[in-house]
């Protein structure tokens, strides 16, 4: 575990910036200690990573938040654009060196304004945040949590993280049970009415998000107890009959 000012020191991030992403919910920490400091894992590094790649396609943090928490997020895909875009940071860096050294060559006469177009980043960016954007449950998130409040957004995570320690409390029993198999029905109510449309097919894979190991994986184990997050999913695929 590390400090919020340990974190902030490996990551370039300010600690005054981590701590609004926690109120926002964008990045929370794992723990709170006793004395009421902000504790973070390796988990949250590598969620703190995905929101920098994000920041540097010009993602706002609401955007990178509702990304991040959806069910057809591919971290794989994500670190593929950011290779792209950095490689053509890198190109515009070496175009704008080259220019500098022309005018120190030539002088104030070199004209070429070239090296300054951004026109290749600012396309790539653009389709990079079409790929996230153009999905109904993404832009129904967006639509629904536009005006909500740093204290929505928490009350909204207690209530959902209320219902997996239900589901923590009866993971003894079978999945295909009917207590499960109903906890998971009002699981997809309560996305539904208050995040997005959460057909099976979406609930499903969250439910596969859920128990897929990572942040997730570990705050529903916080709520529930051990093996709550792979007790939920395997309830979710028990109720929608899908595998």
């Amino acid at each position: 575990m590390m400090t919020i000012h340990e974190l902030s020191e490996i990551s370039g991030v300010t600690a005054r910036a981590l701590r609004h992403y926690d109120s926002i919910g964008l990045l929370k920490p794992t723990a709170v200690s006793e004395a009421g400091y902000r504790l973070y894992d390796e988990t949250a590094l590598e969620r703190l990573q995905q929101i920098l790649l994000f920041r540097e396609l010009e993602f706002p943090l609401r955007e990178i938040k509702a990304i991040l928490e959806s069910p057809g997020f591919d971290k794989n895909r994500a670190l593929e654009q950011q290779i792209t875009l950095l490689e053509l940071k890198k190109e515009h860096i070496e175009n704008l060196i080259l220019f500098a050294k022309g005018i120190k060559l030539l002088g104030v006469k070199y004209m070429d304004f070239k090296a300054f177009d951004t026109g290749n980043i600012d396309r790539y960016a653009k389709e990079a945040r079409e790929l996230y954007s153009n999905t109904p449950e993404y832009r129904e998130f967006l639509e629904k949590s536009k005006d909500w409040t740093p204290e929505r957004d928490r009350a909204m995570e207690a209530r959902i993280m209320g219902i997996f320690a239900r589901f923590g409390e009866i993971r003894d029993k079978s999945p295909q049970s009917p207590e499960a198999v109903a906890l998971a029905r009002e699981l997809q109510g309560f996305i539904t009415e208050n995040f997005y449309a959460c057909s099976d097919k979406v609930l499903m894979g969250l439910g596969k998000m859920y128990s897929g190991g990572g942040e997730f994986t570990e705050n529903i184990d916080r709520a529930g107890g051990p093996g709550t997050a792979e007790f939920a999913a395997r309830a979710i695929a028990a109720a929608t009959g899908l595998s």
